[in-house]
C-alpha cells in the first residue's frame, strides 16, 4: 500500500472518531443522568413536643406477709381478685401451732391443779397456825408455794393466748379493700417470718408513674398540670398533676421518676394500664431537619435545595442543636424549601436530580 492510501485511511479514521464523539456529546446533552434523592419540604417551627410513656400504678399499696414460719398450703385468690378487709388470702400448714396450743392448754390444767393444792396447803397452814400447832415458817413456806403456783397459772394462761395467736398467723387475711397485684410465694413453700408474700394495692386513687430524662425534667414542677391519655387510644384522656419528684435520678437510665395525681381517671385507666404524656418545649423558631442532611465543607454547614428546575444548589446554613434524628437549622433555610435528605454526598452543583416518590413534604 502506498503512502498516500495510507493517509487517505487515516483522516477517515479520524473523522469517524470525531462523528461518534460528537454523538455522543450531542446525545448526553439531550439526556443528561438523573440522581434519585429524598427530599423534603421545610417549615418553621417555634416549639416541639415530647412524648413519654408511663403506667397507671396504685398510690397506695402493701406488701403482705405471715408473721410466723411455715409451710404454704393455700392461696386462697388469684392475681387480678378484688378482695375485702379481712378476707382470707392464704395459709400455713397449721398443725404445729395447733400441737402448741394443745401444750398450753395442757400446762394451764397442771398450773392450776398445783395452785389448788398449794391454796389448800395454806389454808391448813394457817389454821395450825391458829391453834398453835404450827410454825410461822411452815406458814410462810405454804404462803409462797401458793404464790409460786398462781404466777404459774399466769404464766400458762399467758403461754395459751400466744399460742392461739400464733395459730391465727398461720391464716393471712387482707388489712384493708384493695385488689391482688402479685404474688410472691408457692404453695409448698416454706416462707419465714415477714417474708413478702402478697401484694395488695388500694385502686381508689391511682397514680401516673413516669421515668423521664434528667435533661426533659425543667417544666416538670410539683403542682404543674397536664393531660395524660391511653396510648393505645388517644381519645381517652385525663387530667394529671405533679405530685412527687423523685431528688436522684437512676443511676443507669439517668431517668427521674415522677408521680401524677390522676383527677377522677375514666374507668380505662386500669391499673397496670400504658399512658402517654406530651410535654411541650418551647425553642426558638427553626427548621428541623435530618442530621444526614447536612454536608460539611470547609468547616461550614452546607444542605443542598432542589430548585422548581429539579437542579441541585448548595446553600450554607447555621445549625443549632443536634439532638438524635433532628438538627436545628436557625438561619439558610425559608418556609417551603426542598431539602435533600438522603443522596447528599454524592451530588455536585447544579446536578438534575430524580425525586422518588417517598419523598416527604
Amino acid at each position: 500500500m502506498s503512502l498516500r492510501s495510507t493517509s487517505v485511511a487515516s483522516r477517515l479514521i479520524a473523522v469517524a472518531c470525531l462523528a461518534v464523539f460528537s454523538g455522543c456529546e450531542k446525545k448526553s446533552s439531550e439526556a443528561p443522568v438523573l440522581r434519585p434523592v429524598l427530599s423534603k419540604l421545610v417549615q418553621p417551627v417555634s416549639g416541639t413536643v415530647d412524648y413519654f410513656t408511663g403506667t397507671v400504678q396504685p398510690r397506695y399499696q402493701a406488701e403482705l406477709g405471715f408473721q410466723t414460719i411455715g409451710r404454704m398450703i393455700a392461696r386462697d385468690v388469684n392475681v387480678g381478685d378484688v378482695v375485702t378487709k379481712g378476707q382470707k388470702l392464704g395459709s400455713l400448714d397449721p398443725t404445729v401451732a395447733r400441737l402448741a396450743v394443745v401444750s398450753a392448754q395442757a400446762n394451764i390444767v397442771n398450773a392450776r391443779a398445783v395452785l389448788a393444792n398449794a391454796e389448800a396447803t395454806l389454808e391448813r397452814k394457817r389454821a395450825l397456825a391458829k391453834t398453835g400447832s404450827g410454825t410461822q415458817v411452815d406458814l410462810d413456806t405454804a404462803t409462797a408455794s401458793e404464790q409460786t403456783a398462781q404466777a404459774r397459772v399466769t404464766q400458762a394462761e399467758a403461754s395459751l393466748q400466744k399460742a392461739v395467736e400464733q395459730l391465727g398467723y398461720t391464716s393471712l387475711n387482707c388489712s384493708y379493700d384493695g385488689v391482688v397485684v402479685s404474688w410472691s410465694a408457692e404453695v409448698g413453700q416454706v416462707v419465714s417470718l415477714g417474708q413478702t408474700v402478697v401484694t395488695i394495692a388500694r385502686p381508689e386513687i391511682r397514680d401516673g408513674v413516669f421515668d423521664i430524662p434528667d435533661d426533659r425534667i425543667d417544666r416538670l414542677v410539683p403542682g404543674s398540670t397536664f393531660q395524660v391519655s391511653l396510648l393505645v387510644q388517644s381519645s381517652v384522656r385525663a387530667r394529671a398533676i405533679v405530685r412527687e419528684i423523685a431528688p436522684q435520678s437512676d443511676t443507669t437510665t439517668r431517668t427521674r421518676r415522677i408521680r401524677f395525681t390522676l383527677e377522677d381517671p375514666p374507668d380505662a385507666f386500669r391499673l397496670g394500664t400504658t399512658i402517654s404524656l406530651a410535654v411541650a418545649r418551647p425553642e426558638d423558631v427553626h427548621i428541623d431537619i435530618p442530621p444526614g442532611a447536612i454536608l460539611n465543607r470547609n468547616g461550614r454547614d452546607n444542605i443542598w435545595i432542589v430548585g422548581a428546575d429539579s437542579k441541585a444548589s448548595l446553600r450554607p446554613v447555621t445549625v443549632g442543636a443536634r439532638n438524635g434524628d433532628r438538627a436545628a437549622v436557625t438561619f439558610g433555610l425559608t418556609s417551603g424549601d426542598r431539602v435533600v435528605i438522603a443522596g447528599a454526598h454524592s451530588l455536585f452543583e447544579g446536578q438534575s436530580v430524580k425525586l422518588l416518590q417517598e419523598d416527604q413534604p
